[in-house]
């Protein structure tokens, strides 16, 4: 149990950087609209309009770093396997 709970941790630590640096590694907090630039074809009019978009920030790969965390201490509490011995 003890190894379980360090691969998963080991997972959602590689998953959620993985992820908040496919997505453009926001440094802000998340986001899940953007600003985006338009112009007015008829007046000449610059405006902001904005899209929906999902962009993780720092407290997501935080999120991702504190179940790390958890998975790590939750496997303290378990033993290792202990080496059988053989008696000659």
């Amino acid at each position: 149990m003890k190894r379980i709970l360090q691969i998963l941790a080991m997972v959602l630590l590689v998953a959620g950087g993985t992820i908040w640096l496919a997505t453009g590694a926001n440094r802000g907090f998340t986001k899940t609209s953007v600003a985006v630039k338009t112009l007015d074809e008829v007046t000449g009019i610059e405006g902001i309009t904005y899209q929906k978009k999902f962009l993780p920030g720092v407290d997501f790969l935080g999120a991702a770093f504190g179940g790390a965390a958890l998975f790590i201490g939750a496997s303290f509490f378990f033993r290792g396997k202990k080496p059988t011995s053989t008696n000659n």
